[in-house]
């Protein structure tokens, strides 16, 4: 449950803004209420609380815009291809800020891990960040992606083309190898999918 400290009425100026609808809040010490797509948006004096299960849309338009940050992604299938499940983390210097996992049905190890870094770079975007340090365990999607290795599978390609074209739109980006354990968070988020798929 994202907690974000800020100014409320500024919070409410930008959530309008962007076209949500504001209400009066519940208590006497909610200041106002707001809900997008499965996540409400709940104001106190200095700090609002997000609550549901998809709180990005939320988060992304509250906190504040630009800034690096550290970009963990992990993809992986049981059985190749077989149930396939991703998990990404979008790291600070304020720590974990933001966190996924999801189910995508049947894949291949290689096309999990292209999708855990696609929702990854679309996670950090939405989030407004303006650099992007990005972090895999998959030797062979990290090089893919910077050119150092061709790929013959067309489903692979496109996918290339997409991670490419989302790391675009980053003023700056680094896309890096890291051993398992150094990405162990968005392994673990990626197990946590392959079990419930």
């Amino acid at each position: 449950m994202p907690v974000i400290q800020c100014d409320a009425a500024v919070a409410r100026e930008r959530l309008e803004n962007a076209g949500v609808a504001v209400e009066s809040g519940n208590t006497d010490h909610e200041r106002w209420r707001a809900s997008r797509g499965g996540a409400t948006a709940v104001a106190y004096e200095d700090k609002v609380v997000i609550q549901g299960e998809r709180p990005r849309d939320l988060e992304a338009l509250l906190r504040e815009g630009g800034g690096r940050a550290h970009v963990y992604f992990d993809g992986g299938a049981r059985g190749n291809p077989g149930p396939a499940g991703i998990g990404w983390v979008i790291v600070t210097s304020e720590g974990i800020v933001a966190e996924g996992s999801d189910t995508i049905g049947r894949a291949t190890n290689n096309q999990a891990e292209y999708e855990a870094l696609i929702a990854a770079l679309e996670a950090a975007r939405d989030y407004g960040y303006d650099e992007v340090d990005v972090r895999g365990d998959s030797e062979l999607i990290v090089k893919q992606v910077r050119g150092e290795y061709d790929t013959n599978n067309p489903q692979l390609r496109e996918k290339r083309v997409t991670a490419l074209e989302l790391l675009s739109a980053f003023e700056e980006w680094s896309l890096e190898h890291v051993p398992r354990e150094v990405n162990d968070r968005a392994d673990a988020l990626a197990n946590e999918a392959m079990d419930r798929a």
